[in-house]
């Protein structure tokens, strides 16, 4: 599978803009760790890409991501992309056991968490956003109550990397793609 079909099926599957960008924050940060631990891009960036295809179509647990598998499978996607996007949803009882599975579940809800980030800032940018104000915000249980900050620690914990490092890796991997992510400030 190459990077275009992968995201033919995101342009099939997902109308909302904001769950585009946050897979394509996944994304920059997956293919950011393929390169710091030798890992396939392409396959990473495919399971950053993919891991929230069917969030539309079965926004209900435990339907996303076990539902999606199937269509997944369907479209020839490799068992390995589509045993990750399993993964990263602990109540599927499938354990992460590869660096790609490790890596796209501490990236997950880091990356929204950073997305929410950048947009308090005056200029809207994630050029902005640093590694001690994320560590404020993640203490803040009102901003982006969504995200689960629980999730954020334990990825960063099985990926063996420290907080405030996944935290900068990740912010760097997304400034590099800030324009894609509107995440390059105001206009």
């Amino acid at each position: 599978m190459t990077r275009e079909q992968a995201w033919d099926i995101v342009c099939e599957f997902v109308e909302n803009e904001g769950l585009r960008r946050h897979m394509l924050a996944v994304e920059a940060c997956m293919v950011a760790y393929a390169g710091k631990f030798d890992g396939n891009s392409t396959v990473w960036a495919i399971t950053g890409l993919l891991h929230d295809f069917d969030w539309e179509i079965h926004p209900a647990l435990p339907d996303h991501p076990t539902k999606g598998e199937g269509i997944l499978a369907e479209r020839g996607v490799p068992e390995e992309i589509r045993r990750a996007i399993l993964s990263h949803a602990d109540f599927t009882g499938v354990p992460r056991l590869s660096l790609m599975e490790k890596t796209l579940y501490a990236c997950d809800e880091l990356s929204g968490f950073l997305t929410a980030c950048a947009y308090v800032k005056p200029g809207k940018s994630i050029g902005e956003v640093d590694v001690s104000s994320v560590k404020r915000k993640m203490k803040d249980k009102a901003f982006a109550r969504a995200v689960n900050r629980e999730d954020i620690v334990k990825g960063a914990a099985e990926l063996g990397v420290p907080l405030d490092e996944h935290i900068a890796f990740c912010v760097e991997a997304m400034k590099a793609r800030a324009q894609e992510l509107g995440l390059n400030g105001k206009s």
